[in-house]
């Protein structure tokens, strides 16, 4: 399904998210503290400057025209997944091969799950017409 113009930048974010998961994927995967570290301190300026302003505009735009549409499950659950990749990513300052491994999981599921059923349903039901 082609997304509507209001969804597109929020998609095309995902690509840098998936990116920065699989990062963590292969510093987790590699046991080297040095790789682990350095994943580490890269997450801790992408999110902040890339990864939280997504969650904002997500959180204020799309979330919340799809909880006036009655879709509170998926924003939920999408709400829920911001809160803990949130702490996972404050919790990278004491890095960990587990945090990244976790955080990597997380990250792709949580893409995933965005661009398969939340995405889909904004476009249904925000912009039926399109």
């Amino acid at each position: 399904m082609k997304r509507h113009l209001w969804l597109i930048q929020l998609s095309r974010d995902h690509h840098l998210a998936l990116r920065m998961a699989r990062r963590a994927h292969l510093a987790a995967k590699s046991g080297d503290d040095a790789m682990i570290e350095a994943c580490a301190r890269q997450i801790g300026l992408d999110f902040p400057a890339f990864i939280e302003p997504h969650f904002r505009a997500e959180e204020n735009g799309v979330l919340a025209a799809l909880t006036a549409s009655g879709e509170t499950d998926l924003v939920r659950r999408t709400l829920d997944e911001h809160a803990r990749l949130r702490g996972l990513e404050a919790a990278l300052i004491r890095p960990s091969a587990g945090l990244l491994a976790e955080f990597s999981e997380l990250m792709t599921a949580h893409v995933r799950f965005e661009e398969r059923e939340l995405l889909e349903a904004a476009q249904r039901r925000l912009f039926p017409d399109d």
